[in-house]
């Protein structure tokens, strides 16, 4: 069998980094991306890794990278779309570059890349999209998450509407949601909304800040558990379009699942009081 290749968006840290040591370490080929490869020390001790220069906001870079990547590997089996941001804090405070930053990032990121991967999966008969989303972005928006869980909820629509497009073409598409893990604690990766003159939303702020510095190892997910089911989708193990991963996600899904909207959403607003 030739070795299958994997291409893995925001691989310099984090979960992305562990994925693409993952496969390179099971015999894949690993088109590894990130906005400063010149920086990688790592990666490039494995022959099977090649590192590329992409920011999923530049369009010029994904195409670049796309490109190179096909033209160094010939052909690409599996392209996961890692690398994300979050905004949190009020929508009132956000300014207007965050609000786009956010949704450049985690929606207009994974588009770009995928219309660029169609046209070559439809060249060579089939592949496979793996989507990074989060439990936020299906299970649960959380306070002072508004422009994060939109950002989510929007790749959640565009997955699902991309099967209908995509699955006649032998080209799946499958959604990781995962929380925050360890190793790749999501408070590294948040931007806050944040006006001092405006003091209405102090209270949750400081209940939400001070959650999410409480949070330990031990309300995080072990990372390998997402490699793991990241892995079970490219190598055909797994067949599950949506795979909620860890046990706060799968709690809040199965809470949302046996309550009327309208009394989940006071529920889970009560818990933040």
């Amino acid at each position: 069998m030739p070795t299958k290749t994997i291409f893995i968006t925001g691989t310099s840290t984090g979960l992305g980094k562990l994925t693409a040591i993952h496969f390179a370490n099971l015999g894949w080929n690993v088109a590894a991306t990130m906005r400063t490869p010149e920086n990688e020390t790592e990666l490039i001790a494995y022959e099977n890794v090649k590192l590329f220069k992409l920011d999923v906001t530049n369009l010029a870079e994904v195409h670049s990278a796309v490109d190179d990547a096909i033209a160094a590997f010939g052909k690409i089996d599996v392209v996961v779309n890692n690398a994300g941001m979050g905004v949190y804090g009020a929508l009132e405070l956000a300014l207007e570059e965050t609000i786009d930053w956010q949704y450049d990032v985690n929606v207009r990121g994974p588009i770009n890349v995928i219309r660029k991967f169609v046209p070559h999966f439809r060249a060579v008969g089939g592949g496979m999209f793996i989507n990074i989303s989060s439990f936020m972005g299906f299970t649960t928006a959380v306070p002072l998450g508004s422009l994060y869980n939109m950002s989510k909820f929007a790749l959640e629509g565009l997955t699902e509407g991309l099967y209908y497009e995509l699955k006649p073409l032998n080209i799946e598409l499958r959604l990781i949601e995962q929380g925050g893990s360890t190793g790749n604690n999501f408070k590294n990766n948040i931007r806050w909304n944040k006006d001092e003159s405006i003091t209405a939303y102090d209270d949750l702020m400081n209940k939400i800040t001070t959650l999410m510095d409480s949070s330990d190892s031990s309300n995080l997910d072990d990372p390998q558990i997402i490699v793991d089911a990241i892995t079970a989708q490219a190598i055909g193990e797994s067949k599950q379009f949506r795979t909620v991963i860890g046990e706060a996600g799968n709690n809040l899904l199965a809470l949302r699942k046996s309550l009327p909207i309208e009394e989940y959403l006071e529920t889970m607003l009560q818990s933040y009081k």
